[in-house]
């Protein structure tokens, strides 16, 4: 009786066991193919000939998007295109007509030198602090047009140590040079956190006739996420515009008489433009510059930019389809892990990869956490659910713009069907 009993208790233990992975078994994920969205870009693609990796742009959500930002500022304040995170003229074409700005953030050299050629009449105030050997190398370069440096840009400086480099540039030059500086409103990802630096670098700038301020940067990326439990993203906001006051009023203090009429007061970003809203009429800066939400990367699917519609895709094409998952070394775990995840039960070797993107249609795909990733030919895994074929499409949905805007060439411009035009990126060397 006890061997029987003993026999029974195993059993069930085996079948609870069973029973208990079973129902920790994902679902099988995926509706067949792609939705009707994404079936008329991949109907475009076809059509306009595509074969290859294709960063897509639809037209349409960008300009809605563009829209919702001029809604959310509504004439409180002005607005500034970023540069890096939409790196194609067209881009900025587009943006900038539809928001009615000539304001421009920069955040590296080579954009610079082709911003001011191509935009003659912008307003340009730098994104990040560049090394003193940037700065050399822009007023070397020749440039053609009418962009004036002294009246139309704007070098952004953090520390007392880097405005001293730019004060021995503008006295080489004879040249005036904007210096506006940046300072740290909780993000702690350097600028001037502290009185008595911005004290010294208001010092120099009096004394030193070539340096002439034109304003304060604070850049708050951190208070979009900053937990409830630490305020919540309100009082982020509201203690770094604290900060943001306090700096202006030492600034003005200091600077009496010479302080600027007209001044760049520039704060926000994609995340976190829209938490200005409340504090229209009383914030201390004056203009909010963001780019991504215009474009709406995964990275930026947050309750702050919940109406923003995303408006760039990766498209490429499967390559090569198996309907198993097999992992080099461990063939023989082929069938329990499909078991497992039935999810992995196909794979999708598609051209390209290892971009910073997450799949997005058809529904239901996923990158393969142990075959590891690939810059030429990406596995993507899914379930029995999926349908795909060689050649068919597959989109994958970016994270962020900035890079990987630039890994494709000219983008592919998706409206109301087709692919309507091709838009250069800008060159970043």
């Amino acid at each position: 009786m006890d061997i029987k009993r003993r026999k029974l208790i195993l059993g069930g233990l085996a079948l609870g066991a069973v029973a208990g992975v079973t129902a920790l078994r994902p679902k099988a994920k995926g509706q067949g193919g792609h939705s009707d969205y994404f079936a008329s870009v991949a109907k475009a693609l076809d059509s306009a000939g595509f074969s290859g990796p294709t960063l897509v742009v639809d037209r349409e959500n960008l300009q809605k998007n563009a829209d919702i930002l001029t809604g959310h500022l509504s004439g409180h304040y002005d607005y500034r295109v970023v540069a890096k995170s939409l790196p194609s003229l067209n881009l900025l074409d587009v943006i900038s007509k539809r928001t009615n700005t000539n304001r421009i953030m920069v955040f590296q050299l080579p954009f610079l030198q082709q911003l001011v050629n191509s935009y003659p009449a912008s307003d340009i105030l730098l994104g990040k602090p560049l090394p003193i050997a940037a700065a050399k190398a822009f007023y070397a370069a020749p440039r053609v047009g009418h962009f004036d440096p002294s009246q139309q840009l704007q070098w952004l400086v953090d520390s007392p140590r880097r405005l001293t480099q730019y004060a021995s540039l503008a006295q080489s030059l004879t040249q005036t040079l904007r210096i506006n500086i940046e300072i740290d409103v909780g993000l702690h990802r350097g600028g001037v956190a502290n009185a008595e630096d911005l004290a010294a670098m208001l010092n120099l700038i009096q004394r030193q006739p070539q340096l002439e301020f034109a304003g304060f940067m604070g850049y708050d990326a951190h208070a979009a996420k900053m937990p409830g439990i630490l305020g919540g993203p309100e009082k982020a906001i509201t203690r770094g515009l604290d900060i943001y006051r306090s700096r202006v009023e030492q600034a003005k203090a200091q600077l009496g008489e010479v302080y600027p009429k007209v001044v760049t007061m520039n704060a926000a970003g994609s995340p976190t433009y829209q938490l200005y809203k409340p504090h229209a009429g009383s914030a201390p800066c004056s203009e909010i510059a963001a780019g991504s939400c215009l474009v709406k990367p995964a990275g930026f699917d947050i309750p702050t930019l919940s109406d923003h519609r995303p408006a760039a895709y990766i498209a490429s094409p499967v390559l090569k389809k198996l309907s198993q998952t097999q992992i080099p070394g461990i063939e023989g775990l082929t069938a329990p892990f499909s078991w497992l995840n039935p999810n992995r039960e196909q794979s999708f070797f598609i051209s390209g990869g290892y971009w910073k993107a997450e799949p997005e249609s058809p529904a239901g795909l996923s990158i393969n956490p142990i075959y590891g990733r690939s810059s030429n030919q990406e596995m993507l895994n899914g379930s029995r659910k999926v349908t795909l074929n060689e050649d068919d499409w597959v989109f994958l949905r970016p994270t962020q713009s900035e890079s990987v805007f630039l890994q494709f060439g000219d983008i592919a411009v998706y409206s109301k069907g087709e692919i309507v035009d091709l838009w250069p990126v800008l060159a970043n060397t």
